[in-house]
């Protein structure tokens, strides 16, 4: 065994050696290499990072919400809705809520308006999300002022802004009173957007959409597990989309890397009748090219993961995060708690490393089954 691993040691010693020979092509195919693992990489790691996020933010909300359908769209649910689903077994409490969306012209942004009951609010004041202050360019004790449903503005003094650690869910946040949310866009009081029902045993959630399915035809019942598989649908098919996008340039990589790994150079050749007529084994050639391929392979892979991991948790991904966190003006500002999944990090590993180092083993095995005066002659 310690001749063996003398052997394979000397062997490595002379693959690390041959590499840097030829530093400048090495060099240049590591670095394509290694981009390649860092985009695909940092993909993996933001996709599962903001899935966990949206769990966590997710996993307080109602086990069921109530919508009401009219002509395929979403419209008001009334308030009876409530009294009547408060009476079913099981339901622990019923929650009407009041948001919608308001569009500011001159900023060019989506707001998410929410109607809050909390009596420290009063008439005439709003909390915002810190991305809401950014656009507006306001903070605590200023004026803001909405255009209303009748074209009439309507002031609110900022009481607040939002805490950086809410920013994932509030970025886009204005928090107003009940009676300002209703006057901006003219709603009823009998009438709420949805009802967020909450349920003393989450297995009974099916059974109380379908009773309440039944009792008004034209609602829609949500349950949490939908909610869920909704975000990671969304969040899977933005990262599929960046995937499909940069597949031309894998493609050219691929090429790229074929062609580097596949032609041997005369030089290369060269050598390896060298190797052969001073004793080298066929096996002995075949773990050399094997090791030249590994280290170029698990060079690129581990540089381009670890780039990724930076790129991705430290600075929050600048690179793609408009692609895939999904604001179209108002980006909130925070930083992803790290996740690694084990499982998508194996098959990049494979996808990036066996193919590579597979593509440096049939040259070096061509080149050492042809005899060594030919090789040294080519």
């Amino acid at each position: 065994m310690p001749g063996t691993l003398r052997r394979t040691r000397s062997i490595l010693d002379f693959a690390l050696a041959s590499l840097l020979r030829r530093k400048g092509r090495n060099a240049a195919l590591l670095g394509v290499y290694t981009l390649v693992v860092f985009v695909a990489a940092s993909l993996v790691f933001f996709t599962q990072a903001v899935k966990r996020e949206a769990h966590q933010v997710l996993a307080d909300a109602p086990g069921l919400v109530v919508q009401r359908t009219l002509a395929g769209r979403q419209d008001l649910v009334p308030l009876a809705w409530a009294d009547w689903v408060r009476g079913l077994r099981g339901v622990r409490s019923v929650r009407p809520r009041w948001w919608g969306y308001y569009y500011d012209g001159a900023f060019g942004a989506n707001f998410t308006v929410q109607a809050s009951e909390d009596a420290a609010l009063p008439a005439g004041s709003a909390r915002i999300g810190a991305g809401a202050a950014r656009i507006l360019r306001v903070k605590e004790g200023d004026l803001i002022t909405l255009r209303g449903h009748d074209n009439l503005p309507l002031l609110l003094t900022v009481q607040g802004i939002l805490s950086s650690d809410s920013e994932l869910v509030a970025s886009d946040l204005l928090l107003l009173p009940r009676e300002d949310f209703q006057t901006l866009f003219g709603l009823p009081p009998d009438q709420a957007t949805d009802l967020a029902v909450d349920v003393a045993n989450p297995r009974e959630l099916p059974t109380l959409a379908a009773k309440i399915a039944e009792r008004y035809p034209e609602a829609r019942p949500i349950l949490h597990s939908e909610i869920l598989r909704t975000y990671d649908a969304i969040f899977d098919w933005r990262g599929g989309l960046l995937v499909a996008v940069l597949m031309i340039a894998v493609l050219c990589f691929a090429i790229f890397a074929w062609d580097r790994a596949a032609g041997l150079s005369a030089e290369e050749r060269r050598e390896i009748g060298i190797l052969k007529s001073i004793g080298w084994e066929t096996s002995d050639v075949l773990l050399l090219k094997l090791l030249e391929g590994l280290a170029v392979s698990l060079t690129a892979f581990l540089s381009g993961c670890v780039l990724a991991y930076g790129h991705v948790f430290l600075f929050s991904a600048p690179l793609f995060e408009g692609a895939l966190k999904g604001w179209s003006v108002l980006y909130p500002r925070y930083r992803l708690v790290p996740v690694v999944d084990g499982y998508q990090l194996s098959l990049l590993f494979l996808l990036a490393v066996v193919p590579y180092t597979a593509a440096t083993l049939i040259p070096g095995w061509r080149a050492a089954t042809v005899d060594p005066d030919a090789a040294m002659r080519s």
